[in-house]
């Protein structure tokens, strides 16, 4: 039976009303859907059995599907059954085994999951006679796509790999100003008493530094021991998206000491992880989506994955707060970030209904009470 909401129940879907879109046949999945993937207010998509490789990135616009400009733009097709390399500057479409017949109130966002952001994948779902990208409008009847793009590492991918996520809305349940600061008031979201909590929370980027996981031998109690974030190599290995703790941090990812100054220069078109320097959670009754703090400020750009779940960093779901793992790429000059700058806003929204299984509880989410901290794939 389809699911009926009335005018003024406005907010994302959890679990179990994601379970009975696809139950209603608004979510048709090619196979059936893996056991861990709905997750508490989004559902995980899987890469179908082929990858095209196209000339470049493009939008289809009004009037025009995918599969029509893929037959444009592409230049060889790759087969995902046995798994393949897609490689570092090429940009790739993939077909989705899951696609969409929406209900009319029913509309849905896409974003790169947090492990494929942590990868430095720039990864964007795409629909049919569509003029922007992660964006399903309501009543949506057809397929979806990947574009995927490795900017650093080459990856390893097959069918069933999972590096978007979509979530399912029915109006906006997004919280104003006066809202969100009650929600503060009585929650206290964010750890930090001078926090700036309006249109969104603000994210500042911490460079004071973080115990280094894996101190060198001569580091003693200074500053050596100390490290803001990582800066991740070029010309490695392929990462296999499914490995978890497979890989070697120095393999991969160079250490980046504090300085005394508290500040970094980010070196043009290098990927850096750094981490908030506030301590948030999220309730769960809501979600949250990291987004830029000032669309102008266009030398750097930080959260490709800005979906944050129910339960994320939650107290009550085994956090104490948890900092925001930043994926931060400089553009075309060098950039010096300071102590504290503000990089980004989580603004929060309702949930239709609190999900079944929230972040962290039991249900194998990788990155709840996290600090500074790598993607799955690397051991720690």
């Amino acid at each position: 039976m389809p699911l009926a909401f009335t005018g003024d129940q406005k907010g994302i879907l959890p679990d179990h009303m994601i379970a009975a879109l696809a139950k209603s046949g608004a979510i048709i999945p090619s196979n059936a859907f893996d056991p861990d993937q709905i997750q508490p207010a989004s559902l995980d998509l899987r890469l179908g059995e082929v990858a095209y490789r196209v000339r470049a990135s493009f939008l289809p616009g009004p009037r025009t599907t995918v599969a029509e400009r893929i037959d444009e733009l592409k230049l060889h097709e790759i087969a995902l059954t046995d798994g393949a390399v897609l490689e570092t500057g090429c940009v790739y479409i993939v077909p989705l085994l899951e696609s969409l017949a929406l209900p009319a109130d029913i509309a849905a966002a896409a974003n790169p999951k947090s492990s494929t952001g942590r990868l430095d994948v720039f990864t964007r779902v795409i629909a049919d006679e569509t003029r922007g990208f992660d964006r399903i409008k309501a009543g949506y009847h057809g397929p979806l796509y990947a574009e995927i793009s490795p900017k650093t590492f080459p990856i390893l991918v097959r069918e069933g790999s999972r590096l978007s996520q979509i979530r399912f809305r029915h109006g906006n349940g997004l919280l104003d100003a006066d809202a969100l600061r009650a929600l503060h008031t009585h929650e206290r979201l964010v750890d930090d008493d001078d926090s700036d909590v309006g249109e969104g929370v603000a994210v500042g980027v911490d460079l004071s530094g973080f115990p280094h996981p894996s101190p060198p031998p001569h580091a003693g109690d200074g500053r050596e021991g100390v490290i803001v974030g990582y800066r991740a190599k070029r010309h490695t290995a392929v990462i296999d998206v499914e490995r978890r703790a497979g890989y070697d941090v120095g393999e991969f990812w160079e250490p980046m000491k504090a300085r005394p100054d508290r500040s970094l220069i980010l070196d043009p078109d290098e990927f850096y992880i750094l981490a908030s320097k506030e301590a948030v959670q999220v309730p769960p009754d809501y979600a949250a989506e990291m987004v830029p703090f000032d669309p102008l400020v266009g030398e750097f750009r930080v959260h490709y994955a800005g979906f944050f779940d129910p339960g994320f960093g939650y107290a009550g779901a085994g956090g104490r707060g948890a900092r925001a793992v930043l994926e931060v790429r400089s553009r075309e000059v060098p950039f010096i970030l300071e102590h504290g700058q503000i990089v980004g806003r989580l603004v929060y929204e309702k949930m239709l209904e609190r999900p079944k299984s929230v972040y962290g509880q039991s249900i194998g989410s990788n990155y709840q009470a996290q600090s500074l901290k790598l993607s799955k794939h690397f051991r720690t």
